[in-house]
């Protein structure tokens, strides 16, 4: 593997070089926000939301997609569930008129499965069906799927290859860079899968043994953007909207998908696309427009699937809105036993004063 690029964190000299590329390449024509064109889908400008399990249902796709993100996607489906019928997978399709273009994610080994459940994604509505090979979760590999996959490069074009000719809407894969530091396979696995058919790849820069930790290698995403003709998108590390420039400049991707970097902050898609416009830093959210979101949030996902459930699907999401409020700790302790949305307008409340105490 050629190391083209250093760490985009380790190295000022070429973080200065990103910027001043940036400052120049805003303010030329179409700058950084091209179209991206996926297939038959075109979105808006390069900048959508990460599949993330337990995290993208449809309230927070909602919200995300409000703020400007180009596409959303929803966390992963069961390809043998979808077949078997199992109606809490089927659930997981559902979409919004407002969300479009929306992606759906499905996770599975074998071809024949993988193809039929993209034909009932596909039927459900969906604009895109992608499919993970990059989970790390031990039940996943467990079941030969996920990142698991990338050790088996026949049967992932195989499965991806079924995809491609079962359905009519653009098929795309997001994988990791490979198994570990010793089998970085991402250009010959990402080539292969281009030839089979799938429309776009997106690449986060970890392998599966470093899961969510260490440093992100931008120049794994770099080189398979040099090798492929399809659209390539880079993912891992962007929490701020200058990561998502440097992303799109230092590895000259296509484009860039925020996953953690969203999590009680779906305003990241809004500061990213200003900055990326004009070069300047809105600022950050203020603690009063943080409670309303979540409260927002909230609503949404009651509304969508009743007070019991959106309680319990909150308690992950509640806790990023609240990060860095006074007595961060003591109200996720509360958000655990939350079951009532009254009771997460207390919690909320609180908060709120609190904030305004710390601040006075």
């Amino acid at each position: 593997m050629r190391q083209a690029i250093m760490d985009h964190r380790t190295d000022p000299a070429r973080t200065d070089r990103g910027l001043a590329q940036a400052a120049a390449g805003r303010h030329a024509p179409g700058g950084l926000l091209r179209p991206l064109a996926i297939g038959s889908v075109t979105l808006a400008h390069p900048v959508v939301l990460a599949p993330m399990a337990g995290v993208g249902n449809l309230a927070f796709r909602l919200l995300c997609r409000e703020q400007g993100a180009a596409m959303v996607c929803s966390e992963f489906v069961s390809a043998r569930a979808l077949v078997l019928g199992n109606r809490r997978s089927f659930d997981m399709l559902r979409t919004h008129p407002d969300e479009h273009p929306v992606s759906i994610q499905i996770f599975g080994s074998e071809p024949v499965e993988a193809a039929e459940a993209a034909r009932r994604v596909e039927a459900a509505g969906a604009d895109v069906v992608d499919f993970n090979m990059g989970c790390p979760v031990p039940k996943v590999l467990k079941a030969q799927a996920g990142v698991a996959l990338m050790r088996e490069p026949e049967r992932a074009a195989a499965i991806l290859g079924a995809m491609v000719r079962a359905v009519s809407i653009p098929v795309t894969v997001k994988m990791r860079a490979g198994w570990d530091e010793e089998t970085i396979n991402v250009v010959d696995l990402a080539r292969r899968l281009e030839g089979v058919g799938v429309a776009a790849i997106a690449v986060h820069g970890r392998t599966r043994t470093q899961g969510r930790s260490g440093r992100v290698r931008w120049e794994w995403i770099q080189a398979v953007k040099e090798a492929l003709s399809i659209p390539v998108i880079g993912n891992g590390d962007l929490f701020a909207p200058q990561d998502v420039e440097r992303m799109l400049l230092e590895t000259g991707c296509d484009g860039a998908m925020i996953a953690r970097g969203a999590l009680g902050n779906p305003w990241i898609f809004r500061r990213s696309l200003h900055y990326l416009q004009t070069g300047e830093v809105l600022p950050e959210p203020t603690p009063e427009e943080r409670v309303s979101m979540a409260r927002r949030h909230l609503r949404l996902l009651a509304d969508l699937k009743g007070e019991h459930t959106a309680c319990l699907q909150m308690r992950e999401h509640a806790p990023h809105y609240l990060k860095g409020f006074p007595g961060a700790s003591g109200y996720r302790a509360r958000i655990v036993r939350a079951a009532t949305l009254a009771e997460y307008d207390r919690i909320f409340a609180d908060v709120l004063e609190a904030a305004g105490a710390a601040e006075s």
